[in-house]
């Protein structure tokens, strides 16, 4: 999507990017796996030239935009982001018509639903933002589609609870669809804020229980300040103490200045010790150090030449 960043000072320029919870994931996890993996990004984009400036950014970071299919009818969504002195942020979406919301249905008489797109991946990254912005009916065939491409395909899925209730038909949809695609989740990366809210967990003992029913395994529970927390419970007690008592060193050092893109950049720590084959513990830091890292910056991805 097209961000607009609206400053705390009204005398302040608005700036113009490019960033969306899975595409800030995208590029931080290329940065940090460099060669040893090659990340694609999938999407629907316009033929204006918002949407040509966005496929250059993620080709600037080297993400594979070559399953990013083009639009003639509709345009790249926008967003606004203003931020307040403590760092906290508020948006504005105009997204109700964007090109994103037709993915995967291109399809044909024989197929509805073309999910071709998804093949020859050994790990499936998505948000609930991605399914909020679908149909309701190709959200389930998807679902249908990653279940079959897990089982099928030995494909991970790694999903990311990012509810916004304004894209969503309601609450109980929301709930039924994310819960649904835990049930399918390989590497689950939920933020506690988000989940208590959707599913009024009383607390996070009541939560880690729900995601045990879920027979999620594997995966970060995002806290903000108090730090991440491993769903597997194989990391000591004394590791989520450490994490919530300071910031790995030394990003979390610096000062709070925008907590945009705070759990897509953890997403991309954690995945990336994960695939280069480290521990739990290891990508807990990791996860933990990224984040404090980019909300030392403004906007969602930091300028390549201060990373």
């Amino acid at each position: 999507m097209a961000e607009l960043m609206l400053g705390s000072d009204e005398d302040q320029a608005p700036s113009l990017g490019f960033a969306g919870d899975t595409m800030n994931t995208a590029i931080y996890l290329n940065r940090m796996l460099g060669e040893t993996s090659e990340v694609s990004y999938i999407s629907v984009v316009g033929e204006d030239a918002l949407s040509d400036r966005l496929i250059r950014r993620l080709n600037d970071e080297s993400v594979n935009t070559s399953r990013i299919r083009r639009s003639s009818e509709r345009l790249v969504g926008l967003y606004a982001i203003t931020t307040d002195q403590s760092g906290e942020r508020s948006f504005s979406y105009w997204r109700s018509e964007s090109a994103a919301r037709t993915l995967f249905q291109e399809g044909s008489e024989e197929q509805q639903y073309n999910f071709d797109v998804l093949s020859g991946f050994d790990v499936i990254f998505l948000s609930a933002i991605s399914l909020a912005i679908l149909p309701n009916a190709v959200r389930v065939a998807l679902l249908a589609e990653l279940a079959r491409l897990r089982s099928e395909e030995h494909v991970n899925v790694v999903f990311d609870s990012n509810y916004r209730p304004a894209l969503w038909e309601s609450a109980g949809v929301a709930r039924e669809t994310i819960a649904a695609t835990w049930r399918i989740t390989d590497i689950a990366l939920p933020s506690i804020d988000d989940e208590k809210m959707l599913f009024n967990d009383v607390d996070e003992a009541a939560l880690l229980a729900r995601f045990r029913a879920y027979g999620v395994v594997k995966g970060a529970l995002k806290r903000g300040e108090l730090g991440p927390r491993s769903l597997n419970g194989s990391v000591d007690q004394s590791i989520h103490e450490s994490l919530a008592q300071k910031a790995a060193p030394p990003a979390c050092e610096l000062k709070v200045v925008d907590t945009t893109a705070a759990g897509d950049s953890f997403n991309a720590g954690y995945l990336s010790s994960i695939l280069n084959g480290k521990d739990e513990q290891d990508a807990l830091q990791a996860g933990h150090a990224c984040a404090c890292r980019v909300i030392s910056h403004r906007g969602a991805i930091i300028p390549r030449d201060q990373w």
